[in-house]
């Protein structure tokens, strides 16, 4: 984990940089597309040094990580052998790329709107939508949804409980991003099991055996 802390430490080093928010927009982008680290640490401090720029800080990240979401989509969509694979693999995505295939088109701007608000992968997503080719329309919409949601919410918690958190993220930073890990493999089930839920007689839901029928593409 000490590489984690070293990329952590070096992306916190950026909130009392003088161009703080250009910083922000930078990792907002590339988050939404391949870097390992989320923006909302960032956000969170920024928000809390300056709390009457919250919504300006928010916007600069929701508008950027939606680009870096475009950046994406364009790698799936173009790039997927050379640069999309190797992509998700480095990044641990790649057994969660054909499951991802499979909800995006089963329900579409709806699997991306999750997935941009929840702490599911949004470099999966969109990388995926790419790959499938999804409505370009309705996956910007989605992502600008999903996307503005999380962050505008991320920034009201931290304007309000900022440095509790910040504390708790500093001394936990294993314990945090296993939590995420947590979190993102609880909201596939959670998808799942609701897919399922949703299926008449217990039929097995066309996302389970999913592995198997994008397993080429990997």
């Amino acid at each position: 984990m000490r590489w984690l802390r070293n990329l952590y430490d070096w992306t916190m080093d950026k909130a009392a940089h003088p161009h703080a928010v250009w910083w922000l927009a930078f990792f907002s982008f590339i988050e939404s597309s391949f870097f390992p680290i989320p923006p909302h640490p960032l956000l969170g401090l920024m928000c809390l040094a300056e709390p009457r720029k919250a919504i300006r800080f928010a916007l600069v990240a929701t508008v950027f990580s939606v680009f870096g979401g475009l950046l994406g989509y364009a790698i799936g969509y173009l790039l997927y052998e050379s640069i999309g694979v190797w992509l998700l693999g480095i990044l641990g995505l790649a057994e969660s790329f054909p499951v991802a295939a499979c909800y995006i088109r089963e329900q579409g701007a709806l699997a991306v709107f999750f997935a941009a608000g929840t702490p599911v992968p949004f470099k999966l997503m969109t990388i995926t939508a790419g790959f499938i080719e999804m409505n370009l329309l309705e996956f910007t919409l989605a992502a600008i949804a999903g996307r503005a949601l999380i962050f505008m919410v991320v920034g009201i918690l931290f304007q309000i409980f900022g440095a509790p958190i910040k504390a708790i993220i500093d001394k936990y930073l294993g314990w945090v991003t296993t939590l995420f890990v947590v979190l993102v493999v609880g909201g596939f089930v959670a998808i799942t099991q609701l897919a399922n839920g949703e299926d008449n007689g217990g039929e097995t839901h066309v996302c389970d055996t999913a592995t198997e029928v994008q397993g080429d593409a990997l």
